[in-house]
C-alpha cells in the first residue's frame, strides 16, 4: 500500500482491468488505422499467452507463429534460458548505465558475436535495427571522407531518417524529403555500381544478401564482385544482417552463404534481442572504429542513451548461447529445406503459385497470373484494384480457418513470406503445408468464402484512392 492508503501499482489488474479496451486504446491513441486494418481484415483476434511458436486465445485455441514479430522472436516466445538470464540481471542490481565506467556484459557480447565475424573487430551498441544502419551510414561516410552511399531497389534498412534515404520503396519514402543524396541500384547489377562508383564520391554500398520486400536474394557471386569493386575503389561493403543474421538463412550470416564476402561493417538486431529489450549491433573492422573515435575529444561523437544497457546485453548473451546449445542454425537449415522443397512442389498443381524461393527459414511464396479463363478474370479484377490483393486473400483464411499468422512480404507484392521462429520443426512443416494446400484448392475451385472476401477487399482498396 502507499501512502493515503490507496493501492499501488499493479500490472496484473491493470491488464485485467483494461486489457479489454486494447483495440479502442489504439484508436484512440496511437495509430489510428492499425486497428482499423486488423478489423478490415479480420485479424483483430485477441491473444491471451505465448509460448515457442504458439499464441493462444481466450477460448484456448493455439496459433502458429510463421511471422515470429516480423524476425525479433528467432528463438520463439518466453525462451526459458532468455526469461532466467532477465530475471538473474535484474536480481543483480547492477550499476548500469553510469555512462562513466565499463561495464562487463557489453565487452562479452561483443566477444561472442565477433566470434562469428572473425574479420570484424569492434561492436556499437544501439538499440533498433534502423539505429544500426544510422551507425553503419556515419561510419562509412566519416571513414572513407565520401558522402554517397549506394543501396538497391526495393530494399529495407529502416524507418529513420538516414536509414530511410536508403530504403528502396517510395511508399515509405514519399512525403519526407529532403532526404540524403544517395542512390538506388538493381540488386546484381555490377554494371550501374561500377558506374556509380566511377563519379569517386561513394562511401559504401549498403546490401541486404537476401532482401526481406519479397525474399530475393542477391545472385551468385555479386556479394563477392561488389565487395571487390567497392575497395577498389576505396568504398566499403555494408551488410544489413538485421532480419537475415544470427540463424535465419541456415547460416550464422546470410552474407557467409557466399565464399570470400567479408564486409566492412555488419548490422544485427531483431533476433539478438531474444524477443524481449530492444537491442541494435553494428560490427565493423577496427580501422573504421578507429578514425571514427580518432581522439578522447570524439569519444562520444557516436553514442546512444539506452545503448549497452545490462537487459539487453543479458539477453544477446542468453540468445547467443541457446542458438549454440541448441544448434539452432542448423535446425533453420534443416526445417527451411524442408519447408521450401514441400512447398516447391505445389507449383506444378497450382497455376496460381507461381514461385517458393528462399533460403533456410525466410521464405516468399509468390502468386500470379492464371492460365484458366474464370480464374485469370478474378485474378485482373483484383490486380486492376490493388496488386498484393490476392496474396492477403491467401494471408486472412490462413489465420481465420486455420490459426496460422502469416505476412504479404510488401506493399503491392504477390509474395507471402515465412519467418517464423527458428525453433521449428517437423509438426509445424506439416501444419502449415496442410493448411496452404486447403487454401490453394479453396482458391482454385473459383467460389467460397476467399473469393467473397476478395470482393471486399476490392471495395476497400477503391475506396482508399
Amino acid at each position: 500500500m502507499t501512502d493515503g492508503g490507496r493501492q499501488g501499482f499493479d500490472l496484473v489488474r491493470l491488464l485485467a482491468e483494461r486489457g479489454a479496451e486494447r483495440y479502442d486504446l489504439h484508436a484512440r491513441h496511437l495509430n489510428h488505422q492499425l486497428p482499423r486494418m486488423l478489423h478490415t481484415i479480420g485479424f483483430d483476434k485477441v491473444y491471451e499467452r505465448a509460448e515457442g511458436a504458439y499464441f493462444w486465445d481466450a477460448e484456448g485455441d493455439d496459433y502458429l507463429d510463421m511471422l515470429a514479430g516480423f524476425g525479433v522472436m528467432g528463438l520463439g516466445r518466453h525462451h526459458p534460458v532468455v526469461r532466467r538470464a532477465l530475471h538473474d540481471v535484474l536480481d543483480a542490481q547492477l550499476a548500469d548505465l553510469t555512462r562513466f565506467d565499463c561495464q562487463p556484459l557489453p565487452g562479452l557480447l561483443a566477444e561472442r558475436l565477433l566470434a562469428h565475424s572473425p574479420h570484424l573487430d569492434r561492436v556499437f551498441f544501439g538499440n533498433s535495427g534502423t539505429e544500426a544502419v544510422e551507425t553503419a551510414l556515419k561510419f562509412a561516410r566519416y571513414a572513407t571522407g565520401k558522402p554517397r552511399v549506394l543501396y538497391c531497389d526495393h530494399a529495407f534498412h529502416g524507418l529513420t531518417t538516414g536509414a530511410l534515404s536508403v530504403n528502396g520503396e517510395r511508399g515509405f519514402r514519399d512525403g519526407f524529403a529532403p532526404l540524403l543524396p544517395d542512390t538506388a541500384v538493381p540488386l546484381g547489377d555490377l554494371d550501374a555500381l561500377r558506374r556509380e562508383l566511377g563519379r569517386g564520391d561513394v562511401a559504401a554500398l549498403v546490401v541486404e544478401p537476401i532482401q526481406g520486400k519479397g525474399v530475393h536474394a542477391a545472385p551468385p557471386g555479386y556479394l563477392r564482385e561488389a565487395q571487390e569493386l567497392l575497395h577498389r575503389h576505396r568504398a566499403l561493403l555494408i551488410a544489413d544482417e538485421v532480419q537475415t543474421g544470427l540463424g535465419r538463412t541456415g547460416d550464422f550470416y546470410a552474407h557467409q552463404h557466399e565464399e570470400g564476402v567479408e564486409p566492412d561493417l555488419v548490422c544485427v538486431a531483431k533476433a539478438l534481442s531474444g524477443g524481449y529489450v530492444p537491442v541494435g549491433a553494428t560490427l565493423g573492422k577496427d580501422w573504421i572504429f578507429r578514425k571514427v573515435y580518432s581522439s578522447m575529444d570524439r569519444v562520444l561523437v557516436h553514442s546512444a542513451s539506452f545503448g549497452s544497457n545490462a537487459q539487453a546485453m543479458a539477453a544477446g548473451l542468453a540468445v547467443l548461447a541457446v542458438m549454440e546449445d541448441e544448434e539452432i542454425v542448423a535446425n533453420a537449415r534443416r526445417t527451411g529445406d524442408l519447408l521450401r522443397e514441400r512447398l516447391a512442389s505445389l507449383v506444378d498443381r497450382y497455376e496460381l503459385l507461381h514461385e517458393v524461393r528462399g533460403r533456410g527459414l525466410m521464405i516468399g511464396i509468390e502468386f500470379g497470373r492464371p492460365a484458366s479463363l474464370k480464374l485469370r478474370s478474378r485474378w485482373t479484377v483484383l490486380q486492376a484494384a490493388r496488386k498484393g490483393l490476392f496474396a492477403q486473400m491467401v494471408v486472412v483464411p490462413l489465420l481465420r480457418k486455420h490459426r496460422i499468422l502469416t505476412q504479404v512480404s510488401g506493399d503491392h507484392l504477390e509474395v507471402i513470406k515465412l519467418i517464423p521462429p527458428l525453433i521449428i520443426g517437423d509438426a509445424e512443416v506439416d501444419r502449415f503445408v496442410t493448411a496452404f494446400t486447403s487454401v490453394m484448392d479453396d482458391a482454385h475451385s473459383g467460389g467460397g468464402l476467399m473469393w467473397d472476401f476478395g470482393r471486399t477487399l476490392v471495395k476497400q482498396a477503391v475506396a482508399d484512392r
